[in-house]
């Protein structure tokens, strides 16, 4: 896509919208997600600082369409595999949209954090403050933004179990004071978790918006630190010795069904397809349902041994896996 074009697009953004970002061209974005491999970006954006910054991102989501220029909202990259062409148009990279560790927001057994806040810094902070009830994501790569989106969800518990709210900002609606739109475009509103009303496995209610998530609330209760601590350790310590950080992947490739009556990892165990190969992409022999990045693995070696691992199973048991890790880019 014509640079010219997203620079314009920038720059009028950061005319109404003063704040301090880090603009990268032909960006690699194997080095923005947890695969390490993919082509690069056309532009990447990234938050420095300033207040102004969630109305630059207002303006930028009105004046891109407007232009026709793609945006694509990035978290940690932990559970996506970008195309080996890249992503065409802009990145809007919310990794850096945080607080440090002494600037969390507390408001009773409430705690809210930025977007782009490391999941297990979040994790942290509510047990050094004897907060309970985040425990069950320790270890888990990524930011709070990408598992709210994704409805993050392990050892039997899920983020809507504990999300109080989220603000965003998506278009139409309802601006943040709660004032009608005076006109077409995106604005910050907040959305309350009412019975996990949209959310479901694996799947949320901004999956279906177009939307950027900026802050997210979630209940905890006041618990022990010693127990939270012994808590977090338990989970990291099975992610470890389950293999989740020898080599670059994305954790659980295929969802879990409960109609397929066992994971999915244990069906592709079961089918012999633990080690089979795709170019530098590989079925880890300690888990079925990871594919590691074992030798320099391309975005299209990740993507094909994804294709033919579901389709061997098929062939095998007639069950159809879906895929958790979403494809990027232009493929």
């Amino acid at each position: 896509m014509e640079i010219n074009i997203i620079l314009k697009v920038i720059d009028e953004c950061l005319k109404n919208n003063p704040c301090k970002i880090e603009i990268r061209y032909n960006e690699p974005m194997k080095d923005h997600t947890t695969f390490k491999a993919g082509g690069p970006a056309d532009c990447l954006i990234q938050y420095g600082y300033g207040e102004g910054f969630p109305a630059f991102c207002c303006d930028l989501l009105k004046s891109a369409k407007i232009k026709k220029v793609p945006v694509f909202i990035l978290g940690g990259g932990a559970n996506i595999v970008v195309s080996d062409k890249g992503i065409r148009g802009i990145v809007l990279d919310m990794s850096a949209w945080k607080d440090s560790a002494q600037t969390f927001i507390f408001n009773e057994e409430i705690i809210i954090f930025k977007s782009g806040t490391k999941i297990d810094d979040a994790v942290n902070a509510a047990a050094e403050n004897a907060l309970e009830g985040l425990e069950f994501l320790a270890g888990m790569p990524g930011t709070i933004g990408g598992a709210v989106w994704m409805n993050a969800r392990c050892y039997g518990s899920e983020i809507s179990d504990v999300l109080d709210w989220v603000e965003i900002i998506t278009s139409g609606g309802r601006a943040a004071d709660n004032s009608a739109c005076a006109e077409p475009g995106y604005y910050v509103t907040k959305m309350e978790n009412k019975n996990s009303e949209g959310f479901g496995y694996k799947q949320s209610p901004f999956q279906k918006m177009d939307c950027i998530i900026l802050n997210a609330a979630f209940k905890t209760k006041k618990g022990d630190k010693n127990i939270i601590y012994n808590s977090i350790d338990k989970y990291k310590n099975d992610r470890k010795e389950k293999g989740h950080y020898l080599f670059p992947s994305a954790g659980s490739v295929f969802k879990n069904s409960r109609e397929h009556g066992k994971p999915a990892g244990q069906i592709i165990d079961e089918c012999g397809l633990k080690g089979l190969k795709k170019g530098g992409a590989q079925i880890a022999a300690f888990h079925g349902n990871f594919i590691i990045n074992a030798e320099n693995a391309s975005a299209s070696d990740i993507r094909a041994l994804t294709e033919e691992t579901a389709a061997k199973v098929k062939s095998a048991t007639g069950l159809i896996l879906e895929p958790e890790i979403l494809f990027i880019g232009d493929w």
